[in-house]
């Protein structure tokens, strides 16, 4: 019997699956493992725990693991990707490949073959491959320099929005929403708290805005459209690259999406799709959101291992 292993490891939390040749046995979730958003310290108790977990649960030993597939945010930072070969190396038997979240949801959507995913949570990223297995991919490059229509985003776009909107003398639910939810005392207590280093965590604010679009507030519904437009940009750029790579053939991708966002915050999906289709109006995209589990499962059994 052969057992694998994959990880899903977001900036706020960690899924883990331990599997056999055909399926799951046991699945659990711990807080991050990623070295860019905790310590060293934190990051080896959640994946302790996680490794115990599986073993508790299954009788399983983690020695016995023919191979590991991890999928994570910023799998190229020198930093994140060290510690994880080595922590993961020393606690856990086989090969080990590491490779970005967008990737494993990629192989969940469409395993092995064509396809677009679009991945959303609190960073985002597009990546596309034809059918000769041409990838190629867009944004995915942090909280600084891209996250477009991530909870990250979606955060600070807010709080910009709301300044913005203060300064013009309009209103917006936003302001008292994220000054109770931070239970600060008032507009200058704001701006200090989010000119704080280190920074709050900003995608906290998502369901706020969320809550507030939906009540009718026009400040928060259009962060919410814009970030979908945004991340609609980078689908546009991934699937225009495709059709370059497929010798400019007129081909439109199937297209699948992954993460809290997409699943949870239905303006940004909509907005996104909205703008996808007035360049590809023949654009699909599966209704089921991916678990990305399982394409970190599907490499881990067929992929190859450092």
């Amino acid at each position: 019997m052969s057992y694998f292993l994959g990880l899903d490891a977001g900036g706020t939390k960690t899924d883990y699956a331990l599997a056999d040749e055909t399926r799951i046995l046991a699945r659990v979730r711990t807080g991050t493992i990623k070295r860019m958003r905790v310590d060293a310290a934190t990051a080896g108790r959640n994946l302790d725990s996680a490794l115990a977990q599986l073993s508790a649960q299954t009788g399983v030993s983690m020695a016995s693991v023919s191979r590991t597939c991890v999928g994570l945010a910023g799998e190229s930072v020198p930093m994140v990707r060290e510690w994880l070969q080595q922590s993961i190396s020393a606690k856990v038997g086989g090969g080990l490949l590491i490779l970005e979240d967008v990737e494993i949801a990629l192989e969940a959507a469409f395993p092995g073959d064509a396809g677009v995913l679009v991945l959303a949570g609190t960073g985002s990223n597009v990546i596309g491959r034809t059918r000769a297995g041409v990838q190629i991919s867009a944004g995915g490059w942090g909280p600084v320099l891209a996250d477009q229509g991530s909870g990250h985003r979606i955060g600070v776009e807010s709080l910009r929005a709301i300044f913005l909107a203060t300064d013009e003398e309009r209103t917006t639910l936003l302001l008292p929403a994220v000054i109770e939810h931070w239970q600060l005392s008032g507009l200058e207590a704001l701006v200090e708290y989010a000119n704080r280093t280190p920074a709050p965590d900003f995608s906290q604010l998502t369901q706020l805005v969320l809550d507030c679009a939906q009540r009718g507030d026009e400040v928060a519904s259009t962060v919410l459209r814009q970030q979908g437009e945004e991340l609609a940009y980078l689908v546009r750029l991934v699937i225009r690259r495709l059709r370059l790579a497929a010798n400019g053939e007129a081909w439109t991708p199937p297209m699948a999406f992954t993460g809290s966002i997409l699943e949870n915050v239905p303006p940004v999906r909509d907005a996104l799709m909205a703008a996808v289709r007035r360049e590809f109006p023949d654009a699909q995209v599966r209704q089921e959101v991916v678990d990305p589990i399982d394409g970190a499962l599907w490499r881990a059994r067929t992929g190859t291992y450092i």
